[in-house]
């Protein structure tokens, strides 16, 4: 009888992943939080303001699942270096754009640069997980939405001071990043092999479990529906959320971004309790307390004076946030040889779906008002009811 030993969690080459998730993503933050500067630079309305969410998010969406299935069919360890530089054009692009098209054109490419980046490095947290697969996304998104909350606090600090030319000091962001992702490739093949090892002993002398494909179309689609949901509630907040802090209390555009960033940093300290939990109580749980339990809060938000609206943001956010691992786990469950493929998916429907429902938001606002939004997306939250629709797999703790 073969005795397993539990595989060998890479902790550095996770919390490293998850540095290179954070400067990744602190860069397309500094879109969204750069949107009152521009807004006021280029006389943009809301609709406008949409639509380079849109851009940008569609940018990163469209070639996620393609390099997803190429990567893996043909791992490419440092193709995230390769996002990067696309990264780093697009920043410095819209550190010097002079009018609205050259802004599409430089959220484009970063937008084209996540696209690049998620795949891939999805897979090695996956590699690097050993058992722990809740704890390894937990680090990996963790770091994705602290970089995610830092992008208003830079806008506040530097750019809004500073200007809109002061973008291209964060290329050096871009650089460190391609640097720490030099060294992760480096690692992959001996992780890789790890893995691929581990997966061998677990399965040897027992029966493969293959699901059925109307139990992965039914579980794809469901999932794909929460995280639409989810999407669009959250892209409310990085679109519209400053201005809604501006226009109904007051606030200077500092103090509204540095409330954004607070309602940012909640998201990833979400992330990391429920990759945490999942792996104690199973994915399903959390994700029917995660999609259903904001829905009394934001049922009040619209309604809420300013202190309560701080506090109340962060509690729907912190709940929220917990679902995305666990729904990602759950589709690599689905699909466990394409990793790539749902990397590249849900990190692109994080995108693709966030930016259309930026779009459609940035309609509402310009017809109703900035308010409608937010009194709208407080209904959001009951889509999470589609969770019943889920197929059971083996959910059991770890």
């Amino acid at each position: 009888m073969t005795v397993l030993t539990r595989p060998k969690t890479h902790l550095t080459v996770l919390v490293v992943l998850g540095v290179t998730h954070l400067l990744n993503d602190l860069m397309q933050s500094l879109i969204p939080a750069s949107y009152p500067i521009l807004k006021e630079v280029y006389a943009l309305d809301f609709i406008q303001i949409g639509i380079i969410t849109m851009t940008f998010q569609i940018a990163g969406a469209m070639l996620q699942p393609i390099i997803g299935m190429i990567t893996d069919r043909h791992p490419a360890p440092y193709s995230p270096v390769v996002g990067m530089m696309f990264t780093l054009s697009g920043l410095v692009t819209l550190a010097y754009a002079h009018s609205y098209g050259v802004i599409l054109v430089s959220v484009t490419l970063i937008g084209i640069g996540s696209s690049i980046f998620h795949p891939e490095a999805t897979r090695m947290a996956r590699y690097a997980a050993g058992g722990r697969q809740g704890l390894a996304q937990g680090i990996f998104q963790v770091g994705g939405q602290a970089g995610g909350a830092l992008g208003p606090v830079f806008a506040a600090l530097i750019i809004v001071p500073w200007g809109q030319s002061s973008l291209a000091w964060f290329a050096v962001s871009a650089l460190a990043a391609m640097m720490l992702l030099t060294w992760i490739g480096s690692k992959q093949r001996q992780i890789s092999a790890e893995f691929s090892a581990m997966r061998a002993a677990k399965t040897a002398g027992s029966v493969a479990v293959h699901h059925a494909p109307r139990t992965i179309v039914i579980g794809m689609v469901v999932l794909t529906l929460l995280m639409f949901t989810k999407n669009a509630y959250s892209e409310s907040f990085r679109s519209f959320y400053t201005f809604y802090l501006i226009e109904r209390f007051g606030l200077t555009i500092p103090s509204a971004q540095m409330m954004l960033f607070v309602f940012l940093l909640s998201a990833a300290v979400g992330v990391l309790i429920g990759g945490i939990v999942g792996d104690k109580i199973g994915r399903n749980r959390i994700i029917w307390i995660s999609m259903l339990g904001p829905l009394p809060l934001t049922l009040i938000l619209p309604y809420a004076d300013l202190m309560w609206t701080g506090v109340l943001t962060v509690l729907i956010n912190l709940i929220m946030a917990s679902a995305f691992a666990s729904i990602l786990i759950y589709a690599m469950d689905l699909l466990p040889n394409r990793i790539g493929l749902i990397g590249g998916l849900f990190y692109g429907l994080n995108f693709g779906l966030g930016g259309v429902a930026a779009a459609l938001l940035g309609v509402l606002a310009e017809t109703y008002g900035v308010a409608a939004v937010y009194q709208l997306c407080a209904f959001l939250p009951l889509a999470g009811l589609l969770v019943w629709f889920l197929p059971r797999l083996e959910d059991a703790p770890g």
